[in-house]
């Protein structure tokens, strides 16, 4: 049954990253289109049970922490999806696992073994394979790549914040309800300020928002399934290869372009992955 969830896991995660470059590709509002996600997320959370030992004190702290990595990682996500592929854009952004090992170590005396820093190793091949050069590395191009960078460092910063805040006694189930709400203030804040737009003049915003916030929610229980059948050895691997399927289906519905390097950044991410996740 753990493979079974993990694949779910997988299968949502690259619905939910083409998702998000179907939205990005026109000029539409990314921080409402947050918000409809967050506050669906939150439907579906708020009933999860409290466990009675949990700290509530440590529950909303962490969870603050992880929701604000959280919802400015995919802000920064659904910005460099307007300018970048959705294959690259995920593979990117699935290489969070580089900084959350290397955080791990330093902040909560981990060890590396000499795998997982071939595995760091391959990781920056796969993004120096990815960057872009020649004629296609304008401006534009390369900010939207930057964005993806820092959107894995704050995913990673998520991570950490959830080992942080369960180690310290946080409820892991109010503290992904917590996240939800910064998903919802955090996109209107978004939206308000730094879009200077209105939530009546976005077609269609409600449907792409509902569903990306049922797909999010799957995510987060498949995984949550999968690390309750299987070891974590075993089904994080599996579900971080969303990447994966994300490339065959924006190379097949968005004509994405699988060039040599991206082929070489495909092949070393895989690796990554797979090295840092024993």
């Amino acid at each position: 049954m753990a493979i079974v969830f993990a694949l779910l896991c997988l299968v949502f995660a690259a619905g939910n990253d083409l998702l998000f470059k179907f939205y990005a590709r026109k000029k539409r509002s990314k921080g409402y289109f947050a918000a409809i996600v967050g506050l669906v997320w939150l439907l579906v959370t708020v009933w999860l049970p409290m466990a009675p030992e949990s700290n509530w004190r440590m529950t909303l702290i962490w969870g603050a922490i992880s929701g604000f990595f959280s919802i400015t990682a995919n802000l920064l996500l659904l910005e460099a999806m307007e300018r970048l592929g959705a294959g690259l854009c995920s593979t990117v952004y699935r290489l969070n696992l580089v900084p959350v090992v290397i955080g791990a170590a330093l902040l909560l005396n981990e060890s590396l073994s000499l795998m997982q820093w071939i595995g760091v190793a391959l990781a920056t091949a796969a993004v120096l394979a990815f960057l872009p050069r020649g004629d296609k590395a304008g401006k534009f191009v390369l900010g939207g790549f930057l964005m993806v960078l820092i959107a894995a460092f704050l995913r990673a910063g998520m991570g950490l914040s959830y080992r942080f805040g369960f180690l310290n006694g946080a409820d892991r189930n109010m503290v992904v309800v917590v996240n939800s709400l910064f998903w919802i203030l955090g996109g209107v804040l978004f939206a308000v300020f730094r879009e200077k737009q209105s939530l009546k003049d976005q077609p269609h915003i409600w449907r792409y928002g509902g569903l990306s916030g049922l797909l999010v929610a799957g995510i987060v229980f498949t995984m949550a399934a999968a690390l309750q059948y299987g070891e974590a050895s075993i089904v994080l691997p599996i579900a971080q290869m969303s990447f994966l399927l994300t490339f065959g289906c924006s190379a097949l519905f968005l004509h994405e372009k699988m060039t040599k390097s991206v082929w070489v950044g495909i092949v070393c991410g895989v690796g990554a992955v797979l090295l840092l996740s024993i």
